[in-house]
């Protein structure tokens, strides 16, 4: 064992994200060690606990693991249960820190954000629930990186990370683990496998692209060897350090291949996509996208169809950003609608008191009470499990939802990488707006409330403010504003637009004509371009 002396990190607050930098500056000496010691030291230490260690194969991740681990024997951990060769998904290592009572997990990752020495590397730490780390331990272990000088770390070679089985180093046990089974009988245990198994034998058609991320070999184990979809069903299904090149975020924009696929000649009868560790999704049919907005509405609707979820749902949560369809779905089946701030550690308190089920937010995330992340397989299999009940398209299933409960016509203007300083001078004048925002007119559209969102935890009791600006138009459209941090630089200014429609004639609009009023009023609003110097979005969804 050696102890170093080092000097503190040059550091942002690690939120329910972990921290997330650029690959080069992981790689400085001794960057990494010292955030790792830092949260060692924010938990009170590991000292005879059991970890959960894996990532989502990106850039650095099997060294930064190596490292992770001699830390580990060295500050006295009992045990950690590594994913083979590194690899475990989001949701995988929230599963099995439930199932095997582990004290914690470390999880390597940036998520969706692109991989490879010029990009993105992250790392996190979820608690004995499997769920993000809670503000509290954020802030402690923030505290400890301003104020660390030594870190601990056991002297050895590294270990074979790809041999299943037992080794020690120290008198650390390191168990190496199948990424898939555990997770895998999960799934088999939430949903009806031999009603979708029947599905693809009738010949339902599938692609499912993996984004070169994680969940490909999840989607090899469980879609094509065991619910028999052809090969070949899953896509680009092998990790990769770099994700192909691509950025493994499951959006049109960036799997734009399986886009074209499902709009084009011969498309298969359902088209998914996850992302870099596997808890994000997307969900198209033939010709027919859907909002991840629309999709928690879906699966809300429909979630007693499968047999996890067949006594019906405690109650649903949703991101504040996330539009309101899942409220109108909630009310006609009389349970309960939470809406949260941004962050899945806010789900995790209402999942653990027992008040919902099912959560999900605008940005592809969805879940349920089966783990204590979000999680893109589960979402896909939940869907298939209800296309195999229910013998409807997608485009059947969102025309049903939409004549029963109202159409909310949505979308996310993202403009990235936008100097902090205007980004901010954007929201701040937006701020300063809104006391004087009710009863005035923007555009055509006249304001009924403008606020900054806070959330009251029904659970803990705590208050989260400044959440992000929303601005409710009558008539049912409604726009918010927020600034993202899940970037490595400069701020992203995330604007999204919605719009109730109940007319059955105006249910099938386009998008963008249905939201052509409130997008105006939005960029009236903001002043955006004047402020950023910024006229149209990077991307849109």
């Amino acid at each position: 064992m050696q102890t170093v002396r080092t000097d503190p990190i040059d550091g942002q607050k690690p939120g329910t994200s972990g921290l997330r930098k650029k690959t080069a500056v992981f790689k400085r000496p001794r960057y990494l060690e010292n955030y790792v010691q830092s949260t060692f030291d924010g938990i009170d230490g590991v000292q005879n606990k059991t970890l959960v260690v894996g990532g989502d194969g990106r850039f650095f991740n099997d060294a930064a693991i190596q490292i992770i681990l001699r830390m580990a024997a060295a500050n006295g951990a009992a045990k950690c249960i590594v994913g083979q060769g590194g690899i475990l998904s989001t949701p995988a290592v929230s599963h099995l820190i439930r199932l095997r009572k582990a004290d914690g997990g470390l999880i390597l990752s940036a998520s969706h954000n692109p991989g490879g020495p010029d990009a993105d590397f992250g790392l996190k730490y979820n608690g004995a629930n499997g769920g993000p780390a809670t503000e509290t331990v954020t802030d402690k272990i923030f505290a400890r990186t301003t104020e660390i000088e030594t870190y601990r770390i056991a002297a050895g070679d590294d270990i074979d990370l790809e041999r299943i089985g037992d080794t020690q180093i120290g008198s650390m046990q390191v168990e190496i683990v199948d990424p898939v089974a555990d997770y895998a009988e999960l799934m088999g245990s939430l949903f009806d496998f031999a009603k979708i198994r029947a599905l693809f034998a009738s010949g339902f058609t599938m692609r499912f692209d993996a984004m070169h991320a994680v969940t490909g070999p999840y989607a090899h184990a469980i879609l094509e060897d065991t619910l028999g979809a052809a090969k070949g069903t899953v896509m680009n299904g092998v990790p990769s350090p770099t994700f192909g090149g691509g950025h493994p975020d499951p959006n049109p924009i960036w799997a734009k291949s399986l886009m074209d696929i499902m709009y084009g000649a011969d498309a298969p009868d359902f088209g998914a996509a996850s992302d870099g560790d596997g808890d994000r999704n997307m969900i198209v049919g033939r010709g027919a996208y859907v909002t991840p907005s629309d999709s928690l509405a879906v699966l809300t609707a429909k979630a007693h169809l499968a047999p996890a979820y067949k006594d019906g749902l405690a109650g649903v949560a949703r991101s504040m950003p996330t539009s309101r369809a899942v409220d109108r779905v909630a009310e006609s089946l009389g349970i309960g609608c939470f809406e949260t701030p941004t962050g899945w550690k806010f789900f995790g308190n209402l999942l653990d008191a027992g008040k919902v089920t099912l959560c999900g937010e605008e940005s592809a995330g969805t879940g349920s009470d089966h783990v204590r992340e979000k999680d893109g397989l589960w979402a896909v299999l939940l869907w298939l499990n209800i296309l195999a009940e229910t013998k409807l398209s997608v485009a059947d299933l969102m025309a049903d939802l939409w004549s029963t409960h109202g159409r909310c016509y949505y979308s996310r203007h993202d403009y990235e990488e936008v100097e902090s300083e205007k980004a901010n001078a954007m929201v701040d004048g937006l701020r300063a707006k809104l006391p004087s925002l009710a009863g005035s007119t923007i555009g055509k559209l006249r304001v009924e409330t403008a606020d900054e969102f806070a959330y009251d935890d029904p659970v803990d009791g705590s208050r989260s403010s400044n959440q992000g600006i929303r601005i409710v138009f009558k008539g049912g459209a409604r726009v918010v504003f927020r600034l993202s941090g899940t970037g490595t630089q400069g701020a992203t200014i995330r604007i999204y637009l919605e719009q109730l429609v109940t007319d059955a004639d105006r249910l099938h609009m386009e998008p963008e004509s249905a939201l052509e009023m409130v997008r105006a009023a939005a960029l009236q609003l903001s002043e955006l371009t004047a402020k950023t110097g910024w006229v149209d979005p990077d991307v849109v969804t």
